[in-house]
């Protein structure tokens, strides 16, 4: 008897266990078409969200901008996104893009100030977070439009604001005909545990940054694993650093009290996603003009981390604990919300800004500019009149009709005859590295 029950506990385990798994792969695979395989797309049936579909015409079909591309020249299919970006705005009737490409001493900031400079309406981004980052930079603040097209390991920023990934079409169709948001940045001003590693103590942030653990596993990194592994390989260095001592910090959020205890890492966010589908901070935006802050502590070993990374899990699906549990738990995230932080460490820690490590500090202070940063988007799946803009989608203009039925063109025979863009002239390049 004892055997049947227990047999009939773990079927049910089991098939529990197989809903919540086909649940969160579908989940995922809608948000994020490149995380799931598509042998798994096709057998779960996952389709991923409209919106994002070639044949649209945005409300932006009529524009006659300059675009600016900066680009780090490591990355693979540069040559082939440069001629599709050109004969992309050449069916348009825009005038000729314009070509930038990073280097070592200037990971794009230098390159899309130059661009503003020159005129350019939209400033794009084709590399991994850190161009992104350098990019929005300069032109944070602006009233220049910046794009993205995501070329790196784990285009945090693109997946949060979920373009289509691997879709280079579709990307471009976004920066091209697509809709302006307005977006929030972080600016952080770190103070320096020793001077030398970097000249600067201002950074900007887009997704998450870090001290403790966290830019502990950032650091560990290497270049090589990241390549062949992706955003995989950060989890194999983090696994090296779960024995560490915890650090202490002081956290004042707003200019409250300052709140002093001990934990593994404290996160300052802009958004809350991390690949994978994992949902770090769920209610983060990019819009709500705040920034999120969180502690993350584990205790007793293993049983600790892992209790943190069921913790994790399950708040990005919707479950929270109760408050009255969190004190008979090893682990536990302690959530904030506001304009600004002051974080103090007791002891020197490594910190890390959207993948990238800026060394060790003591203090960091962190405020959200609300807005800040005009990002082009995609068209949603209702489009509305916007001040002086015609809505497209399902009218007979002939341009829009053109420009739809060339993009089809462009994504499935780039070797078709267009109209003759004249070649810019070659751009310097240099290896930059970019994660």
């Amino acid at each position: 008897m004892l055997a049947i029950v227990l047999s009939s506990v773990a079927l049910f385990v089991g098939l529990l266990a197989l809903v919540i798994g086909v649940t969160t792969t579908r989940h995922i695979g809608r948000r994020d078409p490149v995380a799931v395989p598509n042998i798994w797309r096709k057998l779960l049936r996952i389709k991923s969200r409209r919106g994002h579909e070639l044949g649209r015409v945005g409300a932006a079909s009529g524009r006659r901008e300059r675009i600016a591309f900066i680009a780090n020249p490591t990355k693979d299919g540069i040559s082939e996104l440069r001629e599709l970006s050109m004969r992309a705005c050449s069916i348009r009737y825009m005038p000729e893009p314009l070509w930038y490409f990073t280097t070592v001493e200037d990971p794009g900031e230098g390159q899309a100030r130059e661009a503003i400079e020159s005129g350019a309406d939209v400033v794009v981004a084709v590399g991994g977070d850190g161009t992104v980052r350098a990019v929005a930079a300069a032109v944070a603040g602006t009233d220049t439009a910046m794009g993205i097209l995501p070329m790196g390991t784990g285009n945090l920023f693109a997946r949060n604001l979920e373009l289509p990934l691997g879709d280079s079409p579709a990307l471009l169709r976004a920066i091209l005909d697509g809709e302006e948001t307005a977006i929030d940045v972080v600016w952080l001003h770190v103070e320096r545990a020793h001077r030398g590693h970097t000249d600067r103590d201002k950074h900007i942030c887009l997704v998450i940054a870090g001290a403790g653990f966290d830019a502990e596993m950032v650091a560990g990194a290497d270049d090589k694993m990241k390549r062949k592994l992706g955003w995989f390989a950060y989890f194999l260095a983090a696994i090296r650093h779960v024995g560490e001592k915890r650090m202490e910090a002081s956290v004042s959020v707003d200019g409250s009290p300052a709140v002093t205890s001990h934990m593994r890492t404290v996160l300052v966010a802009n958004v809350g996603s991390l690949p994978g589908g994992i949902r770090l901070i769920p209610d983060a935006s990019v819009t709500d003009g705040t920034l999120d802050v969180a502690t993350l502590d584990a205790r007793a070993g293993v049983v600790g981390w892992t209790d943190l990374f069921g913790t994790v899990m399950a708040q990005g699906a919707g479950l929270k604990q109760p408050d009255a549990m969190k004190a008979w738990r090893t682990s536990r995230i302690d959530h904030v919300r506001g304009k600004s932080v002051e974080i103090q460490m007791k002891h020197p820690q490594k910190i890390q800004v959207d993948g990238e490590t800026l060394g060790r500090a003591t203090g960091i202070h962190a405020e959200v500019a609300r807005g800040a940063l005009k990002m082009r988007v995609p068209m949603g799946d209702k489009v509305s009149d916007g001040a002086g803009d015609a809505v497209l989608a399902d009218t007979e203009d002939v341009n829009a009709a053109a420009i739809a039925s060339a993009d089809a063109v462009l994504a499935t025979d780039p070797g078709v005859p267009l109209p003759a863009v004249p070649a810019p002239e070659e751009a310097a390049t240099s290896a930059a590295k970019d994660d």
